[in-house]
């Protein structure tokens, strides 16, 4: 009976068994041909796919690696003695700005040498003169301009232009008609034999002291040939020239002209600004408008003492690579606003009228710089200017000045901007400030420059008796009514990025 009982259920077992071999016989066959195929959770397709990632990050980890090597080899070209490898450093360029930015490159020099021809002799002086092909005819606006302070009228040097005319004097036309100081009685007046001795200067060195801060320093190592190519003027206001003639030698030519050393002393009658800071800016921007006949020139402050030939100096910044605008790059600031900032914290001028610029600049689009822009920097060393006076260049300094006439003194604040405006059709070349370093050596001013207005931290400052602390003859964008709505301008945030800037 066990034997029956067990026979069918033996039976059915056996029977399972078996379906049970053929469905394992059957996902053996659909695995082994599974895998044939490859499906998407196979080990090899894994393997696979971690070996590209892996690929993909070595690759990733060698180009990282070829980049940094590369940047290296930069900062080290730029530091190598070998003048092969140190030729191949471009720190002009934005790899190398980029890095200085960062931390990455090495501390600027104080000084560096500067690459100048070995011999003024040997220096072959261009024929002719740079072709004008933006602007071709320039004229300036020289009819008087009368303001009244309520009690008398005046006319003034740099006239009371218009919001309308500063917006049109941007645009760029073959000829154009523009302020640029110098308006009937303005002030500023050379004396006739002056006048006469400048016409005959073609290559001019020129430099200015205003309200005694200074007293001629002579210039050193000038050739026998710069000597006789070069007019070195030195222009001073009446308060100078007196100062000058108490302290050192002046003598006197056969025409009454005054000498101290090299320099040819040009004094200027009727001080056309309250403000000596501002009425320094008239020789030192508006050099062709003084020197009309000059080709060339080179501006120096008059602190500075010049070590470098002059000759070498036009070779070097402009005939060499065919510019005719050079300036040094400001050695802690590149842009304006941080610029601004600078000026208040030392006061160089009154804090809410330094703002009141700069707003005026921000909402007229002007932004802080970045490697985005086209210059190294928007904020220059003013303390040297090297050009030759094409209608372009000229007309730049006619807006530059226009500039200085209409907002604060602070001509390093207005630079950048006019290039801004101009819309890159304005070319110059702006030198490190190491080699500005290496053309002059400074000297302290006899006297630091002091005025009330440069301590006013508020507008109110200026309401009743302190009214007398505004400029009557220049200044006056900062008091006529801006066409746009201010209030609501904020400022960019400024990061002070050195401890001397």
């Amino acid at each position: 009976m066990d034997n029956k009982l067990q026979s069918p259920l033996s039976s059915r077992l056996s029977r399972r068994d078996r379906n049970n071999q053929r469905s394992f016989s059957k996902d053996d066959e659909s695995g082994l041909f599974s895998s044939m195929r490859l499906p998407q959770d196979s080990p090899i397709k894994i393997v696979w796919k971690q070996g590209f990632i892996r690929l993909v990050l070595v690759a990733g980890i060698l180009w990282m690696l070829l980049i940094l090597i590369v940047l290296l080899f930069h900062v080290w070209s730029c530091q190598s003695s070998i003048s092969f490898l140190s030729a191949m450093c471009n720190k002009e360029g934005k790899v190398f700005i980029a890095m200085d930015l960062l931390g990455l490159a090495p501390k600027p020099e104080h000084r560096c040498p500067i690459p100048v021809a070995d011999d003024p002799d040997k220096i072959v002086i261009p024929e002719g003169r740079t072709p004008d092909e933006i602007v071709k005819d320039l004229t300036y606006i020289e009819e008087e301009d009368l303001v009244s302070n309520g009690s008398y009228s005046f006319a003034v040097f740099g006239g009371n232009q218009s919001w309308l005319q500063r917006e049109e004097s941007f645009k760029l036309k073959p000829s154009m008609k523009v302020h640029c100081g110098y308006l009937q009685n303005g002030g500023a007046d050379m004396n006739p034999m002056d006048i006469e001795y400048v016409k005959r200067c073609r290559f001019v060195v020129a430099s200015g002291i205003f309200d005694g801060y200074d007293v001629p320093h002579q210039p050193s190592n000038i050739s026998t040939r710069s000597m006789k190519l070069f007019c070195f003027l030195m222009v001073v206001d009446e308060v100078s020239l007196e100062f000058i003639q108490s302290n050192v030698t002046v003598r006197k030519d056969k025409d009454k002209g005054m000498w101290v050393g090299i320099w040819r002393l040009i004094p200027l009658k009727h001080p056309p600004y309250d403000e000596p800071r501002r009425n320094g800016k008239v020789p030192k921007i508006l050099t062709h408008r003084l020197f009309p006949q000059a080709q060339y020139s080179i501006w120096i402050d008059g602190k500075m003492e010049l070590i470098v030939d002059p000759l070498l100096i036009l070779e070097r910044y402009l005939w060499r690579d065919k510019h005719t605008y050079a300036i040094a790059q400001h050695k802690h600031h590149r842009s304006v606003y941080e610029e601004a900032d600078a000026n208040k914290r030392r006061k160089r001028y009154a804090r809410p009228l330094i703002d009141l610029h700069m707003k005026i600049y921000y909402s007229e689009g002007m932004e802080p710089w970045s490697l985005k822009k086209n210059t190294i920097s928007d904020v220059p060393e003013g303390a040297i200017i090297i050009r030759e006076h094409t209608a372009l260049n000229n007309l730049f300094n006619c807006l530059w000045f226009n500039e200085v006439n209409l907002f604060t003194p602070r001509d390093q604040l207005s630079f950048g901007y006019v290039v801004y405006r101009l819309k890159g059709l304005f070319k110059f070349f702006m030198f490190r400030n190491c080699e500005y370093y290496s053309l002059f050596v400074l000297h302290p001013h006899t006297r630091e420059h002091s005025s009330k207005v440069e301590w006013v931290k508020s507008l109110s400052e200026f309401k009743g008796s302190g009214s007398s602390m505004k400029e009557s003859r220049g200044g006056f964008g900062l008091w006529t009514p801006y066409p746009k709505n201010l209030d609501s301008v904020t400022l960019p945030p400024v990061v002070r990025t050195s401890k001397a800037g």
